[in-house]
């Protein structure tokens, strides 16, 4: 840690977008009134910046981000050429954040995430800490079931060995060595919230509680929830494979045990003709290998996706203040190797 804070740091906040017309112009409005207290307090560079990235919306979010561009000299846009997801789009802003700032905070744009931690945060990187996480305290605005499924998730996670700080989400902010360190990572099915504690370096936590979304729907049903929970432990352990692989012991050692009380039976002539336990042993044999294929088919699906080494995403534009779109940055920035 540093005998001294460090020096007043330029700040990136990067905002994934998908079909958020509703919220963009209270989260701009919001962000933007956060960057002029922020840089007039003399916490950050007056030249720090908001980075908003469209996921291939179907809405009109992307021409409210370029009219935002053209408006405020401290806001970039960044187009996807299509949607790719949560996950990617987050790292197709980092990536174009990556050598602009010190310091780079990412967060949602319905804001349910508490902005005034932002202070908070770059407190902490001033007095050393290249990884401030932004941790939930309060999710009393969630529905019963979005809570107790993620308290689930994170149990099970943790479970499973892989590191994961409890209620904490996308909300963070990273160094410039950190994201470097992060953007190193090369996986093509990427789940940055158990990236990120594999990064190391100097890590602090942020509480806050998790306010209302102020317009527009969640993003995140339970389709994506679920999507999510599975990226996350296929991306980030094989515990699953060696469960299947203990309960394959398991069911050999009861075989050889059924095996033996039937040979005892056959012996006593004690035996009695019926289908119930075959049918019932069939189905559950049955159910077994279904399950065990479908975790181990996951996995080779993993294999096979990283195996093409298909790009994450595809910038169409990126535009800053009275910029059009910037083919020469868009072309630096699809061509790193890190993005690949």
């Amino acid at each position: 840690m540093p005998a001294f804070p460090l020096p007043i740091p330029r700040l990136a906040i990067v905002v994934p977008c998908y079909n958020e017309e509703d919220v963009f112009s209270y989260c701009l409005r919001e962000l933007l009134s956060l960057l002029d207290s922020m840089a007039q307090e003399q916490m950050i560079r007056a030249d720090s910046f908001l980075l908003f990235v469209d996921d291939g919306s179907r809405d009109t979010t992307w021409e409210q981000i370029s009219a935002a561009c053209s408006e405020h000299a401290c806001v970039q846009g960044l187009k996807l050429s299509r949607n790719e997801g949560h996950q990617s789009a987050l790292l197709a802003g980092l990536a174009a954040a990556d050598g602009q700032a010190d310091a780079i905070v990412s967060i949602d744009a319905d804001l349910q995430d508490d902005t005034t931690a932002i202070r908070r945060m770059v407190e902490a990187y001033r007095a050393g800490y290249d990884v401030v996480y932004g941790v939930r305290e309060c999710r009393q605005t969630d529905t019963w079931f979005k809570r107790t499924s993620a308290e689930g998730f994170y149990s099970l996670m943790a479970c499973m060995g892989v590191r994961q700080v409890i209620n904490h989400a996308d909300f963070r902010l990273l160094s410039r060595r950190a994201l470097a360190a992060l953007l190193t990572y090369t996986e093509r099915n990427a789940y940055i919230r158990g990236l990120v504690p594999l990064v190391g370096f100097p890590s602090t936590e942020v509480r806050y509680a998790r306010g209302v979304r102020m317009a527009g729907e969640s993003k995140y049903p339970l389709r994506k929830m679920l999507a999510l929970a599975m990226e996350g432990i296929t991306s980030m352990t094989i515990t699953p494979l060696r469960l299947i692989a203990a309960l394959g012991l398991c069911i050999c050692g009861l075989s050889l045990a059924a095996t033996v009380y039937v040979l005892v039976m056959t012996f006593t002539g004690n035996t009695v003709e019926g289908w119930s336990s075959i049918i019932l042993s069939i189905f559950f044999m049955g159910g077994v290998q279904m399950l065990s294929l479908g975790i181990i088919g996951e996995y080779i699906g993993k294999i096979y996706l990283e195996s093409k080494k298909r790009p994450r995403f595809h910038v169409e534009s990126f535009l800053r203040h009275n910029a059009p779109s910037t083919f020469q940055t868009q072309d630096t920035i699809s061509s790193r190797p890190h993005l690949s």
